[in-house]
């Protein structure tokens, strides 16, 4: 099978693009690009089985509904005089999910700089939908990941590798992450992983995408199932990257 994983950011320069092909107790990175259009990730991700990006697949429907509400000039019914007032704006159930679960805070979609990339991922995801992709908030075929959030999972560092000024903790965390997934090959693709958070970050999405195609993700419970489909809903995977290889063997008996 095939994943793609995407590390999304406002402007193409900065964006990655990972293709991974699993086989029997193998994976190997099949395609790696720093630098993708939407043009570009339309293309590499039509051909795929399951894709996953990190990028905001919604905004929460308190913001939501606070905004057309401003807009229209409608009274405001919010508290917005303090941080806990505006906290159901800022952050999306996945969100508080993520934290209780990793005790990581996600960047807010509604209150800092990745709203850019989260307008950005919105017209990417309704171009999938037009070229036949299932871009369903939960578990369609484009998913929405969160690579610090399963490295911390699967016991791997998930801060401080970010940036040219950590390019020494990047190339340990290539390590760390091949240590932990053997049978996973980087091929020629490795010094750019090391080299690029963004690289990394996007093989990381591409095997969260894996975890999602094997059901070993969380999902909402029951009643949070109609807001994860408006809002988004960020995949935590459970086990190892490891387990992601024997996975594959059993889909190939």
């Amino acid at each position: 099978m095939r994943t793609v994983g995407i590390d999304l950011a406002a402007e193409p320069d900065k964006t990655a693009v990972a293709v991974i092909e699993w086989e029997a107790r193998s994976a190997r990175i099949a395609d790696l690009r720093l630098g993708a259009s939407d043009a570009d990730i339309v293309a590499v991700v039509t051909p795929a089985d399951r894709v996953g990006i990190d990028a905001p697949f919604g905004w929460p429907d308190a913001f939501v509904d606070f905004v057309a509400a401003h807009h229209r000039g409608d009274p405001v019914s919010v508290d917005l005089g303090t941080k806990a007032g505006r906290q159901p704006l800022v952050r999306r159930h996945t969100d508080r999910v993520v934290h209780e679960v990793t005790g990581i805070v996600p960047l807010s979609v509604s209150a800092d700089l990745i709203a850019h990339v989260a307008l950005r991922c919105a017209g990417l995801l309704g171009e999938l939908a037009v070229a036949g992709l299932d871009v369903g908030r939960v578990v369609g075929s484009v998913v929405e990941t969160y690579p610090a959030a399963a490295l911390k999972l699967w016991g791997l560092p998930s801060r401080g590798y970010k940036g040219v000024a950590n390019s020494a903790r990047l190339a340990d965390l290539v390590s760390l992450f091949e240590a932990a997934t053997p049978g996973f090959d980087f091929g020629p693709y490795r010094d750019l992983c090391t080299a690029s958070d963004h690289a990394f970050d996007a093989v990381v999405a591409g095997t969260i995408a894996r975890a999602v195609d094997l059901g070993r993700t969380r999902l909402p419970v029951a009643d949070a199932v109609d807001v994860a489909r408006r809002e988004g809903w960020i995949h935590l995977p459970g086990g190892t990257p490891g387990d992601l290889l024997r996975g594959a063997c059993a889909d190939s008996e």
